[in-house]
């Protein structure tokens, strides 16, 4: 009877040990237990050089569909200067007649996201923004975006966008800020109405 109740006792712990980890049900657990704005980091393990990135010009496009306000987003693209490829795209996504935008970032694949990518404006404070979801060529972060960091923007020089890659390092690049401003408040260069048939 004492050997069985050993037994007994035992068995879970051996299984546990001689299963091996489901990463998919741990990913699920933990997303469970976090709440938005409270992701976990993971501490990088040193930085690597970024690919250099060839940024083009902030501009504001704006889109109206009959009965909702017009929707606005100040971007900026950068591409590989290797490749010409798309490699980074930060969009400022406003609605009028709401007091609050939304930040909307493109990044390639192969980052480690479970770190929110972190923006910081001249040697300012920082800002996380989580991942939100990923497609086969793109990993979009998006969040509201913090008063504080637009109007850091709308004064600053550089925005650094900070990731870690599947490898756990650190990569960095910098996006100029110099007509963010101007652009963000000037009228859009294009608008795009959408007539929707009934």
């Amino acid at each position: 009877m004492r050997s069985r109740s050993i037994l007994y006792f035992l068995a879970p712990a051996a299984l546990a040990m001689a299963a091996p980890p489901l990463p998919g049900f741990v990913r699920a657990v933990l997303a469970q237990q976090v709440t938005p704005g409270d992701t976990p980091e993971m501490a990088s393990r040193g930085q690597r050089k970024a690919r250099e990135i060839k940024y083009g010009d902030w501009k504001k496009v704006c889109f109206r569909t009959p009965g909702s306000n017009m929707v606005c987003r100040t971007n900026i693209s950068g591409i590989w200067s290797d490749t010409g490829q798309s490699a980074v795209r930060a969009d400022l996504i406003e609605r009028e007649g709401e007091g609050k935008a939304r930040l909307q970032l493109f990044l390639p694949v192969g980052l480690y996201l479970q770190t929110p990518v972190k923006l910081t404006v001249d040697q300012g404070k920082s800002f996380s923004v989580p991942y939100v979801w990923c497609m086969t060529n793109t990993c979009i972060a998006g969040s509201v975006a913090d008063p504080q960091l637009i109007g850091d923007m709308e004064k600053g020089e550089n925005l650094m966008l900070e990731v870690v890659d599947s490898s756990v390092q650190s990569v960095s690049t910098t996006l100029p800020l110099g007509r963010f401003a101007s652009v963000r408040k000037d009228a859009p260069a294009q608008i795009f109405q959408q007539d929707i048939d009934e």
